[in-house]
């Protein structure tokens, strides 16, 4: 009954981990986890470029996804998303404005110096936005 206990741990998950890291194509290149699409980049520069934690690579910095993260923040600000951290949904409607107000600066000062599609996509966004910002502060 004093036998001592043997265990058996199962470390192949590390040889397969070794593996798939050496095998899998640069970030940039990439579709994405588990096969998830990867955002487009603007017109025929292909998949948008980020850096995951694997890497030390710096994510290029352009003006579709700075919006978009802008955009995201002021949806979790509204209540419409979780936040990413508590993933929990709560409206702070001051913050959400002050994001919408952000993004309609950025429209009066790049005025004519956006391409079709970072202006349709601002514009697009501000529209989806202020109308959710008044549905939710009740025309204020």
């Amino acid at each position: 009954m004093d036998e001592p206990v043997k265990k058996r741990v199962d470390e192949t998950w590390k040889e397969q981990a070794a593996r798939e890291k050496h095998a899998t194509p640069s970030p940039a290149k990439s579709a994405g986890p588990a096969g998830a699409a990867v955002p487009a980049g603007p017109a025929g520069t292909g998949p948008a470029e980020t850096a995951g934690p694997e890497t030390d690579e710096v994510p290029q910095a352009r003006f579709d996804i700075f919006l978009s993260g802008l955009a995201m923040e002021a949806l979790i600000a509204l209540g419409d998303m979780a936040h990413p951290a508590t993933r929990k949904q709560a409206a702070n409607l001051p913050h959400a404005k002050y994001l919408i107000d952000l993004l309609g600066l950025l429209e009066e000062k790049t005025k004519g110096n956006l391409s079709a599609d970072e202006e349709k996509l601002l514009t697009d966004a501000l529209y989806q936005l202020r109308m959710r910002y008044l549905a939710k502060s009740g025309g204020s």
